[in-house]
């Protein structure tokens, strides 16, 4: 069933009026959005069915290390570079950056800084905070080198005050020539290795420049569809007492639940196809929970594979 031209607008409908956010929710974070204490009993999955518009294969359908490497450079612009010493000791520091069309950082090193490496091997690490859940980050491994031409240079200006809005000083300005990148999801998880193709030449996700606006807007006036869909879309074996989105992007949304009984996991309910920009996404978030609603009320028969791969986060244990 198609919703109603209103909920294609720019605007999400929230289900429920916002309630008042608390200190004891298991996922508050003080810089980070927070969840919101419901009045209702524990959620627990029940047989569900879906129509035309949901995902017909629901399955882990991410973007690529590359892009998500790529999407974190984009909306970060401070990092930690790191090198050796003239005395051979690991030396790291905190700089600003930009990126180059192509994702090559250039950064502003001071004059104390600047010829710190006993060679030109370098990395720059930088980390982006999501929803005050989750710290995707990513290591840019290179050489520390010099801009190689005038064109270059002129371009690097450009990228540079756009981003800060302010010149640079081209006597202090590098470019971290990228060899490769380690992408990893979180703290404590295993990363990927991304070579300088693929980095290169991967784009980012197309609605990094809002995605964080609306993932709290969701959290904030649509919790109750989001605990909806953790009981439609995912087959959850067990009760939760509070669900959280975390991320959006273009092939999907990550979230958050916590069990009493089992601990905190997280998984992902893909797009039943790839959205663009922002009214794709808030359109097609309005889809899913019309749907998800009717489901629910047993208006549709069940014709989808529900969500099966789930990630623990934290077992119970762990947040006492």
């Amino acid at each position: 069933m198609h919703l109603q031209a209103q909920t294609l607008t720019n605007q999400f409908v929230p289900s429920v009026a916002p309630l008042k956010s608390t200190s004891k929710s298991r996922f508050a974070y003080p810089n980070g959005c927070r969840f919101r204490r419901f009045s209702f009993r524990a959620l627990k999955c029940s047989v569900s069915a879906i129509s035309e518009l949901a995902p017909t294969e629901l399955r882990n359908v991410k973007p690529f290390p590359a892009e998500v490497s790529r999407t974190i450079m984009e909306l970060s612009s401070v990092g930690t570079l790191s090198s050796l010493s003239h005395e051979g000791w690991p030396l790291g520091v905190g700089v600003r950056f930009a990126v180059d069309q192509d994702g090559t950082p250039l950064l502003s090193l001071n004059e104390s800084m600047r010829e710190f490496s006993i060679d030109r091997r370098s990395s720059l690490h930088v980390q982006l905070e999501q929803c005050g859940l989750r710290t995707p980050q990513c290591t840019i491994q290179g050489s520390l080198d010099k801009p190689d031409n005038k064109m270059n240079l002129k371009r690097l200006h450009t990228t540079w005050k756009k981003r800060f809005g302010e010149d640079i000083n081209e006597d202090l300005l590098y470019i971290v020539s990228v060899e490769r990148v380690l992408q990893i999801d979180d703290f404590g998880e295993v990363g990927v290795l991304v070579n300088s193709s693929d980095y290169k030449t991967a784009s980012p996700d197309p609605l990094r420049n809002f995605a964080e606006r609306l993932v709290n807007e969701i959290n904030t006036n649509n919790a109750e569809d989001v605990n909806r869909f953790c009981n439609i879309y995912a087959d959850l074996n067990f009760e939760f007492t509070e669900a959280k989105l975390i991320w959006i992007d273009r092939l999907g949304f990550d979230l958050r639940v916590f069990s009493p009984q089992k601990g905190t996991f997280e998984f992902r309910i893909p797009f039943p196809r790839e959205v663009t920009d922002e009214k794709g996404a808030k359109s097609t978030f309005n889809g899913l929970s019309q749907q998800a609603w009717e489901v629910e009320r047993n208006f549709q028969a069940l014709d989808f594979e529900k969500v099966k791969q789930f990630k623990m986060v934290r077992p119970l244990h762990s947040l006492e």
